[in-house]
């Protein structure tokens, strides 16, 4: 019997993500006395799968078919519900990403069964799951039992570092061929555009963010030069796309993109609970705002409570005056 772990990846790039829900998943596995299995679905998920028995997956699990060239929630999902009928699993865990959660709701339809999304805690306790879940963009923790034959749960994202495990597992793989109708490709990605190459808003260790408080588009050249001096990216809050000074791409929050930088310099930005949601995983936020009672503030480790447009430039100064 055994907890599968869906792993994300793209064209063989295996998603941080992934590696989330199997370190979340190894002490789950162990307290529910279940072998650990990681699941790899499609076109390079032989690739994806290397460093998978380093990160605590016994079983490796990879899944082919003419239909699975990329992601595709339904393609994917009725992978998972053939592997779990085909091998007995009891539980299936994702991380609480857009891809994971999707695939996961995909399953549980499937199954006929309920799915537990984005838990920060779990507990098997006499056949059932008790877990702490996030609601409500992380303003609410939710305590729930889940009772089912087949336990269908993701992992919040960023709640768990991505660590290998104390010593590898053994890390077998198993070959999986399930049999998927035609109908299921409507789904399945066919094209891409490339918005961004490099480091992304999602993966720079450096987000400048603005909001409200920038003033305009042409407000985030300061921004623009400061991200440059760091290494980092500009990121903003949802009132800046709403006006139109920033495309959604750059957004931070519940509707854009979730972020775990080092710091997050959140500059003019009020802090509503849909964008702390996007940023609250940072390791450390700067917060500079004329508001000394603005929530981004109150919540952030070191603020400057000060005028952006003279905070911004002064600090890009102070850097390349340093650096010569």
């Amino acid at each position: 019997m055994s907890l599968l772990v869906v792993c994300d990846h793209d064209r063989g790039h295996l998603a941080e993500a992934s590696l989330e829900a199997l370190a979340f998943g190894r002490p789950l596995a162990v307290a529910a006395g279940l072998e650990l299995a990681a699941v790899v679905i499609g076109v390079g998920a032989e690739v994806a799968s290397t460093d998978l028995a380093a990160h605590g997956a016994d079983t490796v699990h990879l899944a082919s078919h003419d239909l699975l060239t990329d992601f595709g929630p339904e393609a994917w999902g009725e992978t998972v519900v053939q592997l779990v009928r085909a091998t007995g699993a009891k539980a299936v865990l994702a991380c609480g990403t857009d891809r994971g959660n999707e695939v996961l709701a995909q399953v549980a339809a499937r199954l006929e069964v309920p799915f537990v999304a984005n838990c920060r805690t779990v507990q098997p306790t006499d056949g059932d799951w008790s877990m702490t879940r996030i609601q409500w963009g992380g303003s609410l923790l939710e305590d729930a039992t889940l009772s089912a034959d087949v336990k269908l749960v993701s992992v919040a994202h960023h709640v768990v570092e991505a660590a290998p495990a104390d010593s590898p597992a053994a890390g077998a793989v198993a070959p999986f061929r399930p049999n998927l109708d035609p109908s299921l490709s409507a789904t399945v990605v066919v094209d891409r555009v490339v918005l961004r190459q490099g480091i992304t808003l999602a993966t720079s260790p450096v987000v400048v963010g603005g909001g409200r408080g920038v003033g305009s588009a042409e407000g985030f050249e300061p921004l623009e030069e400061l991200a440059s001096e760091l290494g980092g990216v500009v990121g903003c809050s949802r009132a800046v796309t709403n006006n139109g000074w920033r495309p959604h791409s750059d957004q931070v929050g519940q509707t854009g993109t979730r972020i775990s930088p080092e710091i997050y310099i959140a500059s003019g930005i009020s802090g509503a609970i849909q964008h702390w949601v996007g940023a609250m995983a940072a390791k450390n936020i700067l917060a500079i705002n004329i508001d000394p009672e603005a929530n981004m503030v109150t919540r952030a480790d070191h603020a400057v409570i000060a005028d952006l447009h003279q905070v911004i430039p002064a600090i890009t100064a102070e850097i390349r005056r340093r650096r010569g």
